[in-house]
């Protein structure tokens, strides 16, 4: 995939693979940052001895909410810049499921297919991504998500067949 696409040529790319980002380490200096960043202190994030007791996971875990907002660094490093945008806009979900923790230590990945893209507006393009957080190792991924995202350009840029 080339690191830049034109906007007239972004449709040409819905139901593809566009993008393997690098591997990421969740270490424990991660998980206690964000946990002060979101005040969720819970054991099963924030304390490797009594985690490792009382849970199946062996230690601590990431925060779900800290795999999913990784998906931003995951973007950044493996998705095609479009030439014609000004901003982009981190629109929502419209599906997330958690489905295996992120042991601290591990490592993930994201994996990102484009769904849909459509044109809103003279400025926007709504883009959705299939996105899978792969876990290294692991056989089923840490989450998958529906991601909506928006790329606002000049009026001037829109494609003329759009």
């Amino acid at each position: 995939m080339p690191r830049e696409v034109h906007l007239a040529d972004v449709n040409g790319l819905v139901g593809q693979e566009i993008g393997v980002s690098r591997w990421f380490t969740v270490d424990q200096t991660m998980i206690d940052r964000f946990a002060e960043a979101t005040e969720d202190h819970q054991f099963i994030h924030t304390d490797p001895v009594r985690a490792a007791a009382e849970t199946p996971f062996g230690g601590t875990i990431a925060h779900g909410f800290l795999s999913l907002s990784l998906l931003s660094a995951m973007n950044y490093d493996c998705l095609p810049h479009v030439i014609e945008q000004t901003m982009g806009i981190n629109y929502g979900f419209d599906k997330v499921r958690f489905m295996t923790p992120v042991k601290s230590g591990a490592r993930v990945r994201g994996r990102f297919t484009m769904a849909d893209a459509r044109f809103r507006g003279a400025g926007m393009l709504m883009i959705t991504y299939d996105v899978t957080v792969e876990i290294e190792n692991e056989r089923k991924p840490a989450l998958t998500a529906n991601w909506l995202t928006i790329i606002q350009f000049d009026p001037k840029d829109r494609p003329e067949d759009a």
